[in-house]
C-alpha cells in the first residue's frame, strides 16, 4: 500500500486475481474493503477489479463524537435529515446523503448495534448476524421520528401523506370580572371552527365518485428520474409533481375538497375557582376536525380577569388598604371591611402603628384545583393625621402632649 494515498473516494485498479475474494482489514484505523472480482484472461491469469473504499464514520456522519449520548444523536440526526430529505433538498446527492444519515443514526440509536460498532466497525455489524447488518427503510424511520410534530411541511410518503391527520387547535380569549375568576363560573361561548363537511362526510371528494389515477405516475405518487454518466446511470426517485404523490377524485363543491367547512358552535365551559389573568383552559376534542378521519384538536381557552376598583389581588391573597384616623388608631375601634364574599367588621387593635397590616384568614382567592382552599385578605392600615385642627383641638392635643412629656420626664428619674 505504500505510495497510494486513500481517500474517501474509490481507488480502482486492474490486478491479476484468481478468486472473488472479500477481504476487510483496518488500516490507519480506518476499515478498508478489498473486493477483487473474475473479470477476462491475461495470459494464464484472471484479470480482476480491485477496489479499495474506506467505510463511513457514522459519527462523522452525524456530526458528533464517540462519547455523544441518545439525545444528542437524536438531535443531529432530526437537523441532518431535514436539509437533506429528498421531498426538500433537489441535490443529486441528497438522497443518498439522507440514507447514510438514516443508517448512521439506526446503529447508534440502538445500544447493542453501537457496542458492536464501536469494536468492530460496519464489518463487525454484517458478521453480527441476526440482521444487525441490515437497516430499515430510511422514509419509515424518518416519519416514526418525526410523526406527533407536525410532520415537515408535506415531506414523506404517499403513505404519510394520505394517513389521517389530527386537526389543529383553536383558541378563544375569555374576560372574566374579578370575582367570576375568584369563585369560578360557568360560561356560554361561541367559538368558529373547522368540522367535517356533511356533504362529502369529511372526505373531501364529490359524492358518488372515486380516485383517479395520476398519468404521469400511474398513482404511485413518485417518478424516477434516471442521468447518464461516466460512472454508470444515476436514478433519482422524486415525488410526483403533478399530483403531489396523492390520488385525487374531484372535489367536493360544499368544502372544495378540505372535507370541512368552518361553522360556528355554543359550547358551555366551566371556569374553575381561582383563576387569573394568563390562565389557560384546555377543552379537548373542541378543535377544528382532523383531515381524512383523522381526530379533532383541542380549544384552548385564554384567561382575561378584570381588575377591582377597590381589592387588589397578590396571587391567592387579597389586599385592601382601610384608613382611619389617628384617634382610632391611638384607642381602637372596630371597621366595616368590603370582601370578595362580603363586608365584615375588621377589629383595630388600640395603639395600631400606620403601615400595620392586619390578617383576615381565608378570605382570598381559592388554589386552583383546590377550591376548599383559600389565601388571606391582608388589609394595611393607614394612619391619617389632620392638617388643621380646631382651637378646641388644638388645647386638648398640646395638654395631652404636656402629660407625655411630663410622664417621660419622671420615667427618667
Amino acid at each position: 500500500m505504500d505510495g497510494v494515498h486513500l481517500t474517501n473516494f474509490q481507488f480502482i485498479a486492474f490486478v491479476p486475481c484468481p478468486l472473488k475474494i472479500i477481504w476487510h482489514q483496518h488500516f490507519c484505523s480506518t476499515l478498508f474493503l478489498f473486493h477483487c472480482e473474475p473479470s477476462h484472461r491475461i495470459g494464464h491469469h484472471r484479470s480482476a477489479r480491485f477496489v479499495v473504499r474506506a467505510e463511513a464514520d457514522y459519527y462523522s456522519v452525524l456530526g458528533v463524537s464517540k462519547n455523544a449520548n441518545k439525545s444528542e444523536i437524536k438531535s443531529a440526526y432530526r437537523k441532518l435529515a431535514r436539509s437533506y430529505h429528498p421531498d426538500v433538498n433537489k441535490d443529486p446527492g441528497a438522497e443518498q446523503k439522507f440514507k447514510e444519515i438514516s443508517n448512521a443514526y439506526e446503529v447508534l440509536s440502538d445500544d447493542e448495534k453501537r457496542s458492536i460498532y464501536d469494536k468492530y466497525g460496519e464489518a463487525g455489524l454484517k458478521g453480527a448476524g441476526a440482521g444487525m447488518g441490515d437497516f430499515s427503510n430510511p422514509f419509515d424511520l424518518f416519519e416514526s421520528l418525526f410523526e406527533g410534530m407536525g410532520g415537515m411541511g408535506g415531506m414523506g410518503s404517499r403513505a404519510s401523506r394520505n394517513r389521517p391527520m389530527q386537526g389543529d387547535d383553536e383558541s378563544y380569549n375569555l374576560v372574566l370580572n374579578f370575582k367570576e375568576a375568584v369563585f369560578g363560573v360557568e360560561k356560554e361561548i361561541d367559538i368558529a371552527r373547522l368540522e367535517n363537511c356533511g356533504t362529502c362526510e369529511g372526505s373531501g371528494a364529490k359524492p358518488g365518485t372515486k380516485p383517479t389515477k395520476c398519468s404521469t405516475c400511474g398513482g404511485q405518487g413518485q417518478v424516477v428520474s434516471s442521468t447518464r454518466t461516466p460512472l454508470g446511470i444515476f436514478q433519482q426517485v422524486m415525488t410526483c409533481s403533478t399530483c403531489g404523490g396523492t390520488e385525487s377524485p374531484p372535489p367536493c363543491g360544499t368544502c372544495g375538497g378540505d372535507g370541512r367547512v368552518r361553522r360556528s358552535k355554543r359550547i358551555s365551559l366551566k371556569v374553575p375557582a381561582g383563576v387569573d389573568s394568563g390562565s389557560r383552559l384546555r377543552v379537548r376534542s373542541e378543535g377544528n376536525a382532523g383531515r381524512r378521519g383523522g381526530p379533532p384538536g383541542d380549544l384552548y381557552v385564554f384567561i382575561e380577569v378584570l381588575s377591582d376598583p377597590v381589592l387588589k389581588r397578590d396571587g391567592n391573597n387579597i389586599l385592601y388598604t382601610c384608613k382611619v384616623s389617628y384617634i382610632d388608631a391611638i384607642l381602637g375601634t372596630t371597621i366595616k371591611v368590603p370582601t370578595v364574599d362580603a363586608t365584615v367588621d375588621l377589629k383595630i387593635p388600640a395603639g395600631t402603628q400606620p403601615g400595620t397590616t392586619l390578617v383576615m384568614a381565608k378570605r382570598g382567592v381559592p388554589f386552583l384545583g383546590k377550591p376548599n382552599t383559600r389565601g388571606d385578605q391582608l388589609v394595611k392600615v393607614q394612619v391619617e393625621i389632620p392638617k388643621r385642627l380646631s382651637t378646641e383641638e388644638r388645647k386638648l392635643i398640646e395638654e395631652l402632649a404636656s402629660l407625655s412629656n411630663t410622664k417621660t420626664a419622671n420615667s427618667r428619674r
